[in-house]
């Protein structure tokens, strides 16, 4: 069978090559000999998640393969790291079974953990990262109620979406420019509504067969069909509109070009939001908010305002001179307000622009601004809270004759990160205004976005390199981290983000001795103690289990490298037992330390003078193994006396 089974593989192969090499199919892991991607995989084989992050974000190519032959996820699978693993196919990283990677890539995988996780995100369980939004804008066919142009062919008539067509199709872009006031469109009667139909499926995302099409049609009619679809394809200028409905049989070329055509459609909806959306965001006074009246018929389509107003802390003095105004498209009234620069203007993640002045109150304070962005409904109801409010009675729901605007408790930077999500799927941001959108996604139920930035605080914000191996020749801290780890917990219980509690508990217990004796810490283990209802003397502390959890995880990871690992009790109950007795059997603590002087550092004068190696109670270690066993039993009585003192029993 497995003799049977590795010729169909090697034909696959073979059949594979000979497509990729006639241009017909794509290959999955092209090679990538550049410096960025040999930074990432050498990320991936020593488990770095934050760098792996950052290169992420930056555009690498996630399936690629460098000159050794290896994929990322290959690397990080074969030295297992789970968590890097994880992060790659959560990114889009392909494990797909009878592909050579594929089958490769969970053959070396180091344990059936990982193997596992490999298996759950091969790609025949899974969907293209983009069909959720392919989904949504195919959906709005049957949504007459965001509609704002009809078009007709024969007696069939279809209600659509102006900036829609106006992204997807060069002509509706420059017919709709030209007369953006046009609310109905007539076909020829040479182009037959089913044509119309195709094409209109094709621009709204749908996937289009050919086959289903003509099914049941006689061949006069199925040429007709097809007559028209080639007309309009091309009036439209939908370059391959033909190519891309007719029918193939291979799975991979069939998934490519599906992958192809979400992707290209992505981008045009992308530079339309570019060019259209934020370009035409006003900042105003806020106090004047209220006077901006943006007529329906304006020249982008838009249905609806968002309104985000500027943290206090971001007004400040400046005397620079003020930027050129614009005014609304189509408004009514004269121009109130700025428009900035979206990359350099915005205040990002709450950090004051330029010099930070005195707050004394014989200082001059700028008023405080608000950012309007135009949108269009049809996109706000991939949010839940949009579609509940734009389906009731609330006044925000109503036709009037200037577009509405709608507040959110966001900074400016936030809302345009949660539109451009919307709008593109895309959500590339930075730890900066992680949190703020972690809150905004749960606030708008927007539950993609909102793991996104638990991802981007677990990853950017990782380190796994504990204080006492900062203060030793084996390892670093990055000085740079600057997370709020107290903040990012209570910001998992507020949205209920399990991997963000996960995190703040792995966080702190590999930098527990910074953390112990802080009263913030006392204060979030009480806080803790009290999310569980009725809770009795003897329920546990859920954030004290993860982090003795992942103590012991830390420290036994270490042993594991010192080769020690079979004298320690692989159960996590008994890790604190199975220790002790690991050290009483190697004679490398003892309670005596009289003992521990004379067996291990018989010199102390010449060992300080040397650097020897201390403990957490300032004792001398023989070796690092002895500090990290010592430290250990240090650490978790000092967690023992936390809990006594704040009279918890966990």
């Amino acid at each position: 069978m497995d003799v049977m089974k590795k010729h169909q593989i090697e034909a696959a192969l073979a059949q594979e090559a000979q497509a990729v090499s006639a241009g017909k199919l794509k290959e999955d892991n092209p090679l990538d000999i550049t410096d960025n991607f040999r930074v990432f995989c050498e990320a991936c084989r020593r488990g770095d998640l934050k760098e792996c992050q950052e290169m992420i974000s930056a555009g690498v190519n996630i399936n690629a393969r460098d000159r050794f032959d290896y994929t990322p996820l290959i690397l990080a699978s074969l030295c297992g790291h789970y968590e890097v693993t994880q992060l790659l196919l959560e990114n889009g990283a392909l494990c797909e079974r009878d592909t050579f990677q594929g089958e490769r890539c969970l053959y070396n995988a180091l344990n059936d953990r990982i193997r596992n996780l490999l298996l759950s995100y091969d790609y025949a369980k899974s969907t293209n990262p983009l069909q959720p939004l392919a989904a949504h804008i195919t959906s709005l066919l049957g949504r007459p109620n965001t509609t704002d142009i009809t078009i007709t062919a024969y007696d069939e008539s279809f209600c659509l979406h102006k900036f829609l067509l106006a992204a997807r199709s060069p002509y509706f872009a420059k017919k709709l420019a030209a007369t953006p006031a046009t609310t109905a469109w007539k076909l020829p009667h040479s182009i037959p509504a089913a044509s119309l139909e195709v094409a209109l499926q094709y621009l709204y995302f749908s996937e289009v067969s050919l086959r289903r099409i003509t099914h049941g049609m006689s061949d006069e009619e199925e040429l007709v069909v097809l007559g028209g679809i080639d007309k309009i394809g091309r009036q439209l200028e939908i370059e391959r509109l033909c190519e891309d409905i007719t029918e193939v049989s291979d799975r991979r070329l069939l998934r490519q070009r599906r992958g192809e055509e979400l992707e290209r459609g992505r981008d045009q909806l992308e530079a339309w939001f570019k060019e259209n959306v934020v370009r035409n965001k006003m900042v105003v006074d806020t106090d004047k908010v209220e006077n901006i009246q943006w007529d329906r018929n304006n020249s982008i389509f838009a249905d609806i305002l968002l309104r985000a107003d500027d943290d206090d802390e971001d007004r400040h003095d400046s005397n620079q001179p003020d930027a050129p105004s614009s005014k609304p498209l189509n408004s009514s009234m004269e121009p109130v307000g700025k428009t900035l620069d979206p990359l350099n203007s915005i205040p990002i993640g709450g950090i004051p622009i330029g010099p930070i002045k005195s707050r004394s109150p014989s200082d001059r304070r700028t008023p405080r601004k608000s950012t309007l962005y135009p949108a269009h409904r049809a996109m706000l109801l991939r949010s839940e809270y949009f579609l509940t409010m734009f389906s009731s009675s609330f006044r925000e729901a109503q036709n009037t004759p200037h577009l509405q605007i709608v507040t959110l408790d966001c900074t400016p930077a936030v809302l345009e990160t949660i539109l451009r999500f919307l709008y593109t799927e895309r959500a590339d941001f930075g730890l900066d205004i992680a949190i703020d959108v972690l809150f905004a996604a749960d606030q708008l139920f927007i539950e993609k976005l909102k793991q996104r930035a638990a991802l981007i605080i677990s990853t950017l914000g990782n380190g796994s390199t504990s204080t006492v191996e900062s203060e030793n020749p084996r390892g670093e801290i990055d000085v740079d981290e600057a997370v709020d780890i107290y903040e990012i917990i209570r910001a998992g219980w507020d949205t209920r983000v399990q991997r963000l509690e996960e995190f703040g508990a792995r966080y702190i217990a590999y930098r527990l001795e910074r953390f112990i004796d802080e009263p913030e810490f006392a204060e979030l283990v009480t806080d803790s103690a009290k999310r569980v209802k009725a809770r009795q003397e003897t329920d546990t502390v859920e954030l004290v289990d993860d982090i003795r959890y992942y103590l012991s995880e830390r420290f036994r990871l270490r042993f594991e490298d010192s080769g020690l690992d079979e004298m320690m009790d692989e159960s996590i109950q008994q890790t604190s037992d199975g220790l002790t007795e690991a050290i009483a059997d190697l004679d490398i603590c003892d309670k005596d330390s009289q003992i521990l002087e004379e067996n291990t550092v018989p010199d102390i004068d010449s060992q300080l003078a040397a650097g020897a190696i201390r403990t957490l109670d300032g004792e001398i270690a023989g070796d690092e193994f002895a500090q990290d066993a010592i430290n250990y039993q240090i650490m978790l009585g000092k967690i023992d006396k936390l809990l006594e003192n704040l009279n918890l029993d966990a």
